[in-house]
């Protein structure tokens, strides 16, 4: 058998959804998988993205990102309460995402989030916390 590495194409994610949703389902588990992203924007430009996916009973915000120069005017906040707003009281019970010690830790504190653990890096800037908020 040979491993190698491609980029993602439609026959990937159409294995992948596949051979996912077959294995929950042969485990007696409710998939309720969705991909999601959000889209802040101002006179047609992106200010900021949320993207994530929901499965089984949690959401996972995979990436929050605000552009430079829209930092500090409440486009996170806005994004955040976006998908929580769009999964609250549709079967899933929590949220769950990962940052960076130099990215938003006390952002995330603030919105509510507890953090559940911290992998602590060598350089303090690469420590991962681990944060969860039930919905």
């Amino acid at each position: 058998m040979e491993i190698k590495r491609v980029a993602e194409t439609d026959t990937i994610d159409k294995f992948t959804d596949i051979e996912f949703s077959d294995y929950a389902s042969e485990c007696d588990v409710a998939l309720n998988y969705e991909d999601f992203c959000f889209v802040a924007e101002e006179g047609g430009n992106i200010a900021g993205v949320i993207i994530g996916r929901a499965y089984y009973n949690e959401i996972h915000i995979g990436d929050l990102i605000v552009g430079k120069g829209y930092r500090r005017e409440g486009i996170g906040c806005k994004l955040v309460a976006a998908v929580e707003d769009a999964y609250r009281g549709k079967g899933y019970e929590k949220i769950a995402l990962t940052t960076f010690g130099f990215q938003a830790p006390e952002f995330y504190k603030k919105l509510g989030y507890e953090l559940e653990f911290v992998r602590e890096d060598k350089d303090p800037k690469l420590s991962k916390y681990f944060y969860l908020k039930k919905i």
